[in-house]
């Protein structure tokens, strides 16, 4: 697995703020039929908090060249792309790579 890079004292607060607010949104969920336990109010501002998180993320991962489409992979899970090696010489024609008449 690759090594993440090293993130900032900005991007780990974010990272947690994000975690925290996700985790209080899902032990707090409630199941159809009853009433959820946060307000309407705490649930917006709840959402308003993680867009603002993102949007500054995006916005640091901009600002370091860090691409934002890196999610997690198992190590057996198949890649989407795949590498096939060429051979130079056999497309230019002979095995000393002038073509062949």
């Amino acid at each position: 697995m690759s090594e993440q890079p090293e993130l900032t004292k900005e991007e780990r607060i974010l990272r947690m703020m994000k975690r925290t607010l996700t985790s209080v949104a899902k032990d707090t969920h409630a199941k159809p039929g009853f009433r959820h336990p946060l307000t309407e109010e705490t649930v917006n501002l709840i959402r308003n908090c993680l867009s603002l998180i993102a949007s500054r993320e995006q916005e640091l991962a901009e600002e370091h060249g860090r691409p934002m489409n890196m999610r997690p992979r198992f190590i057996d899970e198949p890649r989407s792309e795949v590498v096939v090696k060429l051979d130079v010489n056999s497309l230019r024609g002979g095995k000393d790579g002038k073509p062949e008449h």
